[in-house]
C-alpha cells in the first residue's frame, strides 16, 4: 500500500528569523539534484493547516515562462523572500518544486489485462514546509524546523500488481527484461532521493534528519524488499 514519505530536518540553535535563509539553502540543494532551479508555488498558512492561506502564489514554469518578461519571481531566493516578507511565529511557509521521477506508463487501454510498460520521467511535486515555533502547537518539535513532503512513496517502491490497494494500473514484471527495466528505474529514483538527502546533510548545517513514512513503516526495509523481488 502506498505511503506518504517525508524528510524532517532539524538545525542546531535554530532561530526563527533565520528560516528564509535556511529554506533557500535547502531548496538550492534540491535544485542541484533535480536540475529545475525554480519554485512552482508558494503559500503561508496561519495557526494550522485547517486555516485558509494568508498568502498564495503559483508560478508558470513551462514554455510560457521562457517567453515572459518577468520570470524572476520564481527564482528560489526571490520566491522565499516574497512569501516570508512578514515572518509570523504562528505561520508555516510552504514552497513547491518539481523533479522528474521514473514511473511506469502502461501502453494500451484493455481493462483487466496485463499491459506493456513504458517507463518515463514524470514531473513530480515536492513540498518544503518551514514551521514557525507557534504553528499548530509547536509541530516543528516532531516534524522538524523544515519538513520535506515527497508525496506517496510509489516512485521508490512500485507496489506489486497483486496488491489490491495499489492505485497503479496492472503491470507485468513477469519476464526478466521487464524486471530488469523496473529495477533500473526504481534504483534511479532511489539514487535521486539519497543524493538530495546527503546533499542537505553536507551543505545545510543540519543537526539531524529523519526520513520517515506516515504509517511508521521502515522505508529502508521496503526499498530492500522491493528491489529483491525485482532481481
Amino acid at each position: 500500500m502506498a505511503d506518504q514519505l517525508y524528510l524532517s530536518l532539524f538545525f542546531p540553535n535554530f532561530r526563527f528569523d533565520s528560516l528564509p535563509a535556511t529554506m533557500v539553502s535547502v531548496l538550492r540543494q534540491f535544485a542541484r539534484i533535480s536540475g529545475i532551479p525554480r519554485v512552482s508555488a508558494s503559500a503561508a498558512y496561519p495557526v494550522s493547516f485547517n486555516e485558509a492561506p494568508i498568502y498564495q502564489r503559483q508560478f508558470v514554469l513551462d514554455q510560457r515562462a521562457a517567453e515572459s518578461e518577468d520570470t524572476s519571481a520564481s527564482i528560489i531566493e526571490n520566491a522565499v523572500a516574497e512569501a516570508t516578507e512578514l515572518l509570523h511565529e504562528d505561520t508555516a511557509y510552504e514552497f513547491e518544486m518539481k523533479w522528474n521521477l521514473w514511473l511506469p506508463q502502461p501502453q494500451g487501454e484493455i481493462e483487466g489485462a496485463e499491459l506493456d510498460i513504458l517507463w518515463k520521467p514524470i514531473p513530480t511535486t515536492v513540498k518544503f514546509l518551514g514551521f514557525g515555533p507557534d504553528f499548530d502547537d509547536s509541530t516543528f518539535e516532531q516534524n522538524g524546523h523544515i519538513r520535506v513532503d515527497f508525496g506517496l512513496d510509489t516512485p521508490w517502491i512500485i507496489e506489486d500488481p497483486e496488491d489490491e490497494e495499489n492505485d497503479l494500473p496492472i503491470l507485468s514484471f513477469e519476464d526478466e527484461e521487464a524486471k530488469a527495466e523496473a529495477a533500473k528505474h526504481i534504483k534511479q529514483n532511489i539514487e535521486m532521493l539519497l543524493a538530495f538527502t546527503l546533499s542537505v546533510e553536507k551543505h545545510c548545517n543540519i543537526s539531524s534528519r529523519l526520513l520517515w513514512t506516515e504509517s511508521g513503516e521502515p522505508l529502508a526495509e521496503k526499498l530492500i524488499a522491493r528491489l529483491q523481488r525485482l532481481t
